[in-house]
């Protein structure tokens, strides 16, 4: 039996014997999805207010998928993000058979267990809306994705003359997404 690479990092905390243990555990159910060996980060932190927040990544051949827990028990938060890491790797593998591309499939095991379809939120585009978009500071933008009670907002950078995100982080900075072609 292959397992998975894990790499662990901490925040703010220690990680015990028995967490580790734990995490392996969790994480090695997932490898029936590989072929090979896959490798994996797991970031655990401690904030105030009894936040237990756990980061799992997974980067396959042209995706990353990414599942985050946040519960004021770490041990809860571990094993709800491995839930959501699972579910993402099915939904994915069904996504890859739908396109029937094989070149893509080659990571992915042949035997792993299909997705339940009544399970999943099916991937359907409901509503495509267009608006103009202005190039302004991101000071700004921050302030118009605030003011309208958002989680992101779309603008052209005017430093940079870019099309670009803003979005507000479960922690509650914010982040920008700033595209590169290539």
């Amino acid at each position: 039996m292959k397992d998975m690479r894990i790499t662990i990092n901490a925040k703010n905390m220690t990680v015990s014997d028995a967490m580790q243990e734990r995490i392996e555990k969790k994480l090695n159910k997932l490898d029936r999805y590989f072929r090979e060996e896959a490798d994996v980060q797991v970031r655990l932190s401690q904030e105030r207010g009894a936040r237990n927040i756990v980061e799992i990544t997974l980067a396959l051949e042209g995706v990353m998928l990414r599942a985050q827990e946040i519960t004021s028990d770490m041990y809860q938060s571990l094993d709800r993000a491995a839930d959501k890491i699972d579910r993402q790797i099915r939904r994915h593998r069904t996504k890859l058979g739908k396109k029937a591309d094989p070149a893509a499939l080659e990571a992915l095991a042949p035997d792993a267990e299909p997705v339940p379809t009544w399970e999943e939120t099916p991937d359907e585009l409901v509503r495509v809306k267009r608006f103009q978009v202005k190039p302004m500071p991101v000071e700004d933008a921050i302030a118009q994705m605030d003011m309208l009670g958002h989680s992101f907002f779309v603008f052209v950078n005017a430093e940079t003359n870019i099309t670009s995100v803003i979005y507000r982080r479960t922690d509650g900075t914010i982040g920008m997404l700033e595209p590169i072609l290539g």
